[in-house]
């Protein structure tokens, strides 16, 4: 695998989410259809965390120390034991860009890395350093993903125009 291709894609991807996210309207980030779907506040609540509690500390832990087991998280509870809803959007957004660029400033600082070290992920058996950076990029085009259906869902709730045009093509 090309490491660096991988970390100039979280590189890109940083834009990316910029382009993505930057500017939207209250009313927007805060929509959601379904009580058990997250709002665009949400998401970037988790980027952020994920950014700096998921997948920059726990790359480094497969690194430094890939014997020793990892800190237990748990996203899915830390959308409403942080309370993302009730945070700043733009605040959050801006926290999540300078994290990244944090990741990847440090993700090219390596020198020699051994990302063939090996931890084991307790669902998910052993995982590789190189592994856990590939689906660091992976878990950003999930969110793209997740982001972008959310927006056309809210622009089809907002515009209560029919769609078939666009989904046609």
């Amino acid at each position: 695998m090309k490491h660096k291709t991988i970390i100039e894609g979280l590189q890109r991807n940083k834009l990316v989410f910029k382009q993505l996210l930057q500017g939207v309207p209250k009313e927007e980030y805060l929509w959601k259809d379904k009580p058990n779907r997250w709002c665009l506040l949400e998401i970037v609540g988790h980027l952020y965390d994920e950014e700096r509690e998921d997948f920059r500390k726990r790359t480094k832990h497969i690194l430094d120390t890939p014997d020793q087991p990892f800190t237990p998280i748990d996203p899915e509870g830390w959308v409403e034991e942080r309370r993302y809803a009730k945070q700043e959007y733009e605040v959050v957004l801006h926290r999540f860009l300078e994290e990244r660029k944090a990741s990847v400033i440090w993700l090219n600082s390596l020198a020699n890395p051994k990302w063939e070290n090996i931890t084991r992920h307790s669902d998910l058996g052993p995982m590789t350093a190189s592994q856990f950076l590939a689906n660091w990029l992976a878990h950003d085009y999930l969110h793209f993903n997740q982001i972008t259906r959310l927006k056309l869902d809210y622009l089809k709730y907002m515009s209560k125009e029919n769609f078939s045009y666009a989904e046609g093509c």
